[in-house]
Parts: structure tokens; sequence; C-alpha cells
């Protein structure tokens, strides 16, 4: 009996969330609505929403991945702990992005713009544009240029499926533990994609998903292989795997100009 209450609630709240959807838009399809039906769950389009989830994750699946939970502003102390140089070696982050001095970077799920502080100074011509979905963040980049005397850095408000950055603007955009938490994954990365100049590049630092030793919660992990398939849907290259950070991987993509499409 409990097997079968269990899906035979299931069975309502998919027909509930069906139905709202119906209702918000009209024009969607019986096939798109019922197409994409899990065992497990409901998804419409690319993403699956399922009932039964990890704790750490918000139950939203994309590619076969589950989205993490974000890390609030709260945990902003976390970000600037002293012991991250030795545990992460951000600043060998840096080294490998091979910057030019005119380059516009995006630093996309900046935080507290620990990064961005980081690259400003190399960028002598160039800008950092630190985007965040959290006010508070931004807040604290506010006060960090002001206290650093750092004056091109500059905060961008993104919203949870737009990155709010102008088309073909930028050189780079680097996610330093970020991406595994964007809800709208395929919205937010159309939108980098779109702000790139032609040849520009994305840099993805997640932590490495293929070593179960490395002590960090698995949705907040990613392996190299789920990476390059959600760049690729994206319509990004994949130019190079960088693995000489003590736990992190770091991906090199690239957007191909006019010339390259035969890559992808």
């Amino acid at each position: 009996m409990s097997n079968f209450l269990h899906f035979f609630l299931q069975f309502i709240v998919t027909l509930v969330v069906m139905l709202s959807c119906l209702l918000v838009n009209p024009t969607l399809s019986a096939q798109a609505a019922t197409g994409a039906m899990s065992t497990t769950g409901y998804a419409y389009a690319v993403y699956e929403q399922r009932i039964i989830h990890s704790p750490n994750g918000i139950g939203k699946y994309y590619m076969g991945r589950e989205i993490a939970k974000v890390m609030g502003y709260t945990g902003a102390g976390w970000l600037e702990r002293p012991s991250r140089e030795g545990e992460e070696q951000p600043s060998k982050i840096v080294s490998l992005l091979n910057l030019k001095a005119n380059d516009v970077v995006a630093d996309v799920g900046a935080g507290t713009g620990y990064l961005s502080f980081r690259i400003a100074p190399l960028l002598t011509a160039g800008k950092v544009l630190a985007v965040d979905v959290q006010p508070e963040m931004l807040e604290i980049i506010e006060l960090f240029k002001k206290e650093k005397n750092i004056t091109n850095v500059e905060p961008v408000l993104a919203t949870l499926s737009d990155p709010n950055l102008p088309s073909e603007s930028i050189d780079l955009a680097l996610m330093v533990d970020a991406y595994h938490e964007l809800e709208y994954p395929q919205e937010v990365m159309q939108g980098i994609v779109k702000a790139l100049k032609p040849g520009g590049r994305v840099v993805l630092v997640e932590y490495r998903g293929e070593n179960p030793f490395i002590m960090i919660k698995g949705l907040h992990k990613m392996t190299q292989k789920q990476v390059r398939k959600e760049m690729q849907a994206a319509g990004l290259v994949w130019r190079e795997t960088k693995n000489l950070l003590p736990q992190q991987h770091l991906i090199i993509f690239e957007k191909p100009d006019s010339s390259d499409f035969s890559l992808l």
C-alpha cells in the first residue's frame, strides 16, 4: 500500500505541474509536456524535476546531473578563508588564464570577488566584470573595491537565467566552483556565449568528480566528461584540461568564430 500511495501522490504532483504549465503557456504542446516524463518525476524541455533527490541538491536535473544548492552570502567568510591559497592555489588559477592586459574578464559567480581582485591588477588596460545574483555579494565587492583601491572591477547583478552581459563584450568568462550551482545552466551559458567575442574563452574550475577522496559534497564536484558534455551543448569547443591544481580541474573552452563551426 505504501508503494501505491507513493506513486499515486507522485502522479498527482506531476499532473498539477503539467496543468500549471499549460495554463501559464497554452501553446505548450502535449509532446513537450509529456515527452520528457520519467518514472521518478516530471520534466520539461531540458530540465527534469524529481520529487526524490539529494538533500544537497535542488531536485532539478540537467543532462543527467542534479544541480547543487547555492552557497548563500552568509558563506562569504568561507570564500575569504586564509587557508584557501594552500587548499586551492587560486594564484595558480590566475596564472593559468594567460591573460592579456586589455582583456575584459567576466568572473561569473564572483561571490566576494576573491578571484576578481586577483585578476584585476593584471588587466592594466582591461577590466573584470564581477557577476553575481546576490546583491549582498556585490555590496561586499563594492566594499573591497574601496578598501583595496581597485577601480577596474565592476559589479554586475545577474538573474538566475541571465548573466546580464552585453553581446560580444568579453574575452573570457571564468567560473570557479560556481557552474554546478546554476539553476538555469542552459540559459546562463547561452547568455555567456552571446557575450563572448569570437574566439573568446570559457574557463571552468570544478572539484574533480572522478576522485572520491576529495572531501567535497558530491553535487559540488563535476567530472570532466560531464563538463565537456554540457559545454558542447552550449556550442563551445573544448581546448584543454589542466590538472595542475590540488583538487580541481581547470577546463578551457572556446567560442568558435564563423570559420570554426565545423569543429562542433
